[in-house]
């Protein structure tokens, strides 16, 4: 079993900024890749970024230039720094993680969300 872990959400003003993190543990071999969704009230889940293991990024155009994606593939660690934050950014942002497991299954994992507010 894998567990994903998000933290770092929380309330910021417009223009701000925010930096989230999320850990995977458990049974993994490998991550072929990792990232980052949201929701909003009323909307549908989007991709916001997403990170491979060698380091290839791909962001939504309404995040590109303001929300970088970083990893760690020791640690198997994501995150997402935002910044210039605007109040469509707000949503429950969940990170995910693509996992080979050690019976070379390939699931992907998501985490329980983290709650990003902006607002003035």
């Amino acid at each position: 079993q894998v567990q994903v872990v998000e933290s770092g959400g929380g309330l910021v003003q417009p223009g701000g900024s925010l930096r989230l993190s999320c850990a995977a543990s458990g049974s993994i071999l490998s991550i072929v890749s990792m990232g980052w969704y949201r929701q909003a009230p009323g909307k549908q889940r989007e991709r916001v970024a997403t990170i491979t293991s060698g380091g290839s990024t791909n962001y939504a155009d309404s995040v590109k230039g303001r929300f970088t994606i970083s990893r760690d593939n020791t640690k198997n660690t994501v995150n997402l720094q935002m910044n210039s934050l605007k109040p469509e950014d707000t949503a429950v942002y969940y990170c995910t993680a693509d996992v080979r497991e050690y019976n070379y299954n390939q699931y992907l994992y998501w985490g329980q969300g983290t709650q990003v507010t902006v607002s003035s």
